[in-house]
């Protein structure tokens, strides 16, 4: 084993990440390089020949591809397309209404989507037209929805959580569960913000015009129904144990595409579509995700992993210091790194200092991709304030929607405290919904 060697190949990786080349590219070709200097070519190759199918094989990322399809599906045939009216006519009354209407629509839309740029994407289309007419100061309009984008990794079906769960090797259907509660808490948090800074800063949030008559219920539901069959479908045969995290992906596939064709809604086009966008996507990802599994094994055959894990727990870290560095790490990361490659890299480091520590890997879980999240609204590069910036380059500039998310960056403090202080709020609600 050579430390030295492991090492080396982690400060290569990170210079080949700060030169801008792609993270796949960058861990392949740092953990062939080392195997190979370690051990020598023909070992090198006999690994990069098999971690793809080994990796590609696994059943549990068979659902990467479904839930991919069925929000794809669901978007492009337009079932998702009534969320934020559909919100809107519920909310309309209460301050800053139309903004928390922003924050449940794309809490509905995570449902089905799984990834936090399409739910900023989508949303924002369709938000923040409507919040400008209203009123609202252009740059927490545009921060309102690349803030509400974030929830779409955290509501399952989280691909991030996907991920996470191979490997970690713990329960993708305990992380989705545990996911719920903090996509809720956002949310909820989210929304109270916007109460207060509708009642407290008017010239941010004006006073809604005299609101018409409240829609009723039926009509709510008439506008929605196919996207709340498709999510209780999903949802309610995930919950009550009638098939797994894994099959829950299929079900959802299958059901977009059957909810879609009775409406009548699903054409060719959009459904050829939909296929390119998932073959596209999921390509990206599981090449990622060969490259991380080259890369922990090069850090395991340097005996690297190892190392790091007994270095810090020589420095006898108590659990609140272990959280303000991973938080920190992630931070950091989160401000020039997209979330996948920030996730991959770390994880063959981070696990074996959270087993060391008896931390809860399905509580860990949610809690790092809240904090991956996080990392999409920060600056320089907050992947989720560029997504927004194309769909509403006319209501703000890039420095007006960074200013807009900085009152939910704070929020998001909120939340991450309360989730390292009260670990019980995912855990609890995990272990009760998974009996």
């Amino acid at each position: 084993m050579s430390v030295s060697m492991g090492l080396a190949g982690i400060a290569v990786l990170l210079v080949l990440l700060a030169l801008r080349v792609p993270v796949a590219v960058a861990l392949i070709l740092v953990a062939f390089g080392g195997i190979w200097l370690m051990l020598g070519f023909q070992p090198a190759v006999g690994i990069l020949t098999t971690t793809p199918y080994d990796f590609v094989a696994s059943w549990t990322l068979s659902a990467v591809p479904m839930f991919l399809l069925m929000g794809f599906v669901a978007f492009h045939a337009g079932l998702t397309t009534n969320l934020f009216s559909a919100a809107d006519r519920g909310l309309r009354r209460l301050p800053g209404g139309l903004g928390m209407a922003a924050i449940l629509a794309c809490t509905g839309f995570a449902s089905v989507s799984g990834s936090s740029l399409a739910c900023a994407a989508a949303m924002g289309r369709i938000a923040i037209p409507e919040m400008i007419r209203a009123g609202y100061k252009p740059s927490f309009a545009t921060g309102t929805l690349a803030a509400g984008g974030t929830i779409g990794a955290l509501i399952p079906p989280s691909i991030l959580m996907i991920i996470y769960g191979v490997f970690a090797e713990t329960s993708v259907t305990k992380v989705f569960l545990g996911g719920i509660s903090v996509g809720v808490l956002t949310a909820v948090v989210y929304c109270l913000l916007i109460f207060a800074v509708a009642k407290l800063r008017p010239e941010i949030i004006p006073p809604s015009p005299e609101p018409g008559p409240a829609a009723s219920d039926v009509s709510l539901l008439r506008a929605i129904w196919p996207l709340l069959a498709l999510i209780f479908l999903v949802f309610g045969g995930l919950f009550s144990g009638v098939f797994t995290a894994t099959e829950a992906g299929a079900v959802g596939a299958a059901g977009a595409i059957v909810i879609a064709t009775v409406t009548g809604t699903l054409t060719w086009n959009r459904f050829r579509t939909a296929l390119l966008e998932t073959v596209g996507t999921s390509v990206t990802l599981f090449i990622i995700g060969v490259g991380a599994v080259m890369f922990t094994r090069f850090l395991g055959l340097s005996g690297t992993a190892g190392f790091i894990s007994t270095a810090v727990n020589g420095w006898d870290l108590g659990y609140l210091e272990l959280m303000v560095l991973i938080v920190v790490l992630y931070v950091i990361l989160g401000m020039f790194m997209e979330p996948f490659g920030a996730m991959l890299i770390t994880l063959p480091i981070l696990l074996p200092l959270l087993n060391e520590a008896s931390i809860s890997l399905v509580w860990f879980g949610v809690l790092l991709v809240k904090l991956l999240e996080v990392g999409m609204i920060t600056p320089p590069l907050g992947m989720n304030v560029f997504v927004i910036r194309n769909v509403a380059s006319k209501y703000a500039s890039l420095g007006d929607i960074f200013r807009g998310v900085m009152l939910f960056l704070l929020a998001d403090v909120v939340i991450i405290a309360l989730l390292i202080a009260f670990p019980e709020m995912v855990l609890t609600f995990s272990d009760l919904l998974a009996r």
